[in-house]
């Protein structure tokens, strides 16, 4: 009889969600030669060839798809298992806050590892803009936040940048239209950059909507009367990119940083930065990380 092992499969996980073996020895904090005897291993016990490795870019055989959704529920069962029935001093609560607009498609998963992982800490999830986020955390009412940044500040730590992009609705007219009528948030902070950038490439533009709610600017630019402001790869599915052609300008790129990691109030904060650095390290944005 054959029996997995589950550091191995642990690996295994990281390699196709890091996209090869040095991110994800540097994630598992491991050398990379641990690594890939480990994956060695695995194809070994299983008689199975699991990743490509003839491009520049590791790749999933057909037999690796299929033992990766294997793989990713073994792991997750049993760190629920070794939560659950042993040390009972993951205990408690964290206050994590994260901007809207980034908490799609990653935080939904990593609030889901850490509740598997840490089943009786309980998570306050705040979603607020980052200037507030940094209040709040400033005043330590936060244990952990998310930003959206052009730059980093002290004691902030980059997860990984995306290019900021206009959206509209599909197939939609209003980035053609001039002036050209934008939704925004009153305290959105790509809207500054946003309007300077086409200032600077002569667009006129007028606001189209004055709210707070980031559902108002969807049904607003899903609706085809204005653009609006998002990072790559969290848009909504009723909206798309406006294609660069289209003539408005380029936004340029903004990191999505973390706060309160480098020096945590207590381990929670710490059990919970690692499984935010590794949702961002594998996250389906666009990005480049």
């Amino acid at each position: 009889m054959r029996n997995l092992d589950m550091t191995t499969l642990r690996s295994f996980v990281a390699v196709a969600d890091q996209g090869g073996v040095t991110r994800a020895a540097a994630m598992l904090n491991l050398t990379q030669s641990a690594v890939s005897m480990q994956l060695k291993r695995l194809e070994d016990l299983l008689g199975l060839g699991l990743l490509d490795r003839s491009g520049r870019r590791i790749a999933l055989t057909p037999s690796g798809e299929q033992m990766l959704g294997y793989a990713r529920r073994l792991v997750a069962l049993n760190d629920e298992v070794v939560g659950r029935l042993t040390d009972q001093v993951w205990e408690g609560e964290v206050t994590f806050g994260v901007p809207h607009d980034i908490i799609h498609p990653v935080i939904p998963r990593v609030l889901k590892q850490f509740n598997a992982a840490f089943p009786r800490v309980r998570v306050h999830l705040k979603s607020l803009y980052s200037t507030l986020l940094m209040e709040l955390h400033g005043k330590g009412e936060v244990d952990l936040i998310l930003t959206t940044e052009t730059a980093t500040g002290p004691g902030g730590e980059t997860l990984t940048e995306a290019p900021l992009r206009f959206y509209g609705a599909p197939g939609g007219i209003a980035a053609r239209q001039r002036p050209l009528r934008i939704a925004t948030c009153r305290n959105c902070l790509f809207r500054p950059d946003a309007i300077r950038l086409l200032d600077a490439a002569g667009i006129a533009w007028e606001s189209a909507i004055d709210s707070d709610s980031d559902g108002a600017i969807e049904a607003t630019v899903s609706a085809d009367l204005a653009v609006t402001s998002m990072l790559e790869g969290t848009a909504p599915h009723h909206l798309e990119a406006i294609p660069h052609a289209a003539g408005l300008p380029d936004l340029g790129m903004q990191k999505i940083n973390m706060y309160g990691a480098a020096m945590p109030r207590n381990e929670l904060v710490t059990q919970l930065a690692n499984v935010v650095r590794q949702g961002f390290g594998g996250a389906a944005l666009a990005i480049a990380s």
